[in-house]
């Protein structure tokens, strides 16, 4: 079987076990909610052996009646006691290993009620006393706590069954009592007597029972109401995990964190440095590939590139086809902005030196990617309508970045950027790895005279076309 296979056959059965009104749900939310279950049941099978451990030294502890009525030496309830251990164990064993599908956990659910109730009947036989004595056991309290575990799988369903056992399980030790000895039922309407003697007060074990029955309805439709919120926690955290892929971390966690609903219009303005990659005369080769193989080349090239400059601080913008764009000290505010994207402009001239040798990127590598970087004040913000909106960046340093950019051909260079962002960065801590020229140029583009810095020049002519 493939791996593909037994992904989804999992997938599948987890559906299966969650109920119908969550079936609609996208199939990872599903399997997120059947994970977080499971890990619910393992939680209250070692609280149950927590328990059934505390009830062990506490018995070890307790002192012992001289006189048994059954065979000598036989004590029931380190037998219980053992045999819920035991059968928690395996209950644990199995929760971890493949997760407990919903007829098991209903048999667990009968299993832990039936061995409580085991356990309080095994009262009388251990301390040799009439069947009643069981009934004023300080153990019964622990019913509510076998119901409230049930509430952690998130599932009423699963809350009701253990009300229900209980109060049949109640209902049958209390029948017990009164039809044990026909001809001495041991029942009262007096609650001093009830309270002072063995005697059994009808009125009193209904209450129980009505305590039962209340505290798993209460329960029960609060689980209901969180289990909705625990949905909608899941189905929000997996839509988090998928807008982090869309956009850049740090704008998905403004997403999420914001204290109100985002509108077009909101921005800020910043101090932040622009970053521009492209790979020079792509647009002919492209044209002469397979789409397929121009769609893989450009995601190995992209791969290997966003690491860097989300290393070094910065926050994808954009993919423009074979160009990537991105900000340092837009999204959050940085004292190293300029430092920063030059650090980031370094390494990626060192990682396109290595494509050389790479199968996929070898076609691009060296002087093939150019980069450009400017530094000043810039508009971060969101533009679009309500349909459709934006995180973007916009200011002269992107305008500026952008041009850069296209003069690499021009000034045969790598890597380009200005004095004004170099003195910038050098202020910042930022050392060149390398010697670099300077140069005045006008750039018609943006109808000035601009002093160059050449970060990395071109060492062999380029022939390719921009």
């Amino acid at each position: 079987m493939s791996l593909v296979t037994t992904i989804s056959a999992a997938v599948g059965e987890a559906a299966t076990r969650l109920p119908k009104r969550d079936k609609h749900l996208p199939q990872r939310v599903l399997v997120a909610i059947e994970r977080q279950e499971n890990s619910s049941e393992v939680l209250i099978k070692l609280i149950q052996i927590t328990i059934f451990g505390l009830w062990g030294i506490l018995y070890m502890l307790s002192p012992k009646p001289e006189t048994q009525t059954l065979v000598v030496g036989f004590e029931p309830v380190p037998w219980a006691l053992g045999a819920y251990l035991f059968l928690n164990i395996i209950g644990l064993i199995w929760a971890v290993r493949r997760g407990l599908p919903d007829w098991a956990v209903y048999i667990n659910i009968v299993i832990d009620v039936s061995m409580l109730m085991l356990l309080i009947w095994s009262f009388h036989i251990q301390y040799d006393q009439p069947p009643s004595f069981y009934l004023k056991a300080p153990t019964a309290f622990y019913i509510f706590i076998f119901i409230a575990l049930r509430a952690l799988r998130f599932q009423a369903r699963f809350v009701i069954a253990a009300g229900f056992v209980a109060v049949a399980g109640w209902v049958s030790l209390t029948a017990y009592v009164i039809f044990s000895d026909p001809e001495n039922t041991m029942i009262t309407r007096d609650y001093v007597e009830y309270m002072t003697s063995n005697s059994v007060l009808i009125g009193a074990e209904i209450d129980k029972i009505i305590a039962i029955i209340f505290v798993t309805g209460i329960m029960a439709l609060a689980i209901g109401r969180a289990r909705k919120l625990l949905v909608q926690a899941v189905t929000e955290s997996a839509a988090a995990q998928d807008l982090s892929r869309f956009f850049d971390q740090s704008v998905a966690d403004q997403i999420r964190d914001a204290d109100h609903q985002i509108e077009s219009g909101e921005g800020i303005r910043r101090d932040a440095a622009i970053l521009f990659t492209d790979i020079r005369g792509f647009t002919p080769k492209a044209a002469q590939m397979e789409p397929s193989d121009v769609v893989c080349l450009l995601s190995e090239y992209q791969k290997k590139l966003v690491p860097i400059i989300q290393k070094h601080g910065g926050s994808i913008d954009k993919f423009m086809g074979d160009g990537i764009m991105a900000s340092f000290g837009a999204v959050g505010t940085s004292q190293t902005y300029a430092a920063d994207a030059l650090r980031a402009v370094d390494e990626i001239v060192a990682e396109t030196d290595k494509w050389k040798t790479d199968e996929k990127l070898h076609h691009i590598a060296g002087s093939k990617v150019n980069t450009a970087v400017a530094a000043g004040p810039v508009i971060f913000g969101v533009l679009g309508d309500e349909t459709r909106l934006e995180y973007t960046t916009i200011g002269d340093a992107v305008n500026l970045s952008a041009k850069l950019e296209k003069c690499n051909k021009e000034v045969r260079s790598r890597a380009l950027t200005d004095q004004k962002t170099l003195q910038k960065a050098k202020q910042q801590g930022y050392e060149k790895p390398s010697d670099f020229s300077s140069m005045s140029k006008f750039l018609e583009s943006v109808g000035e005279k601009l002093d160059l810095v050449v970060l990395y020049p071109v060492e062999k002519p380029d022939k390719e076309a921009a």
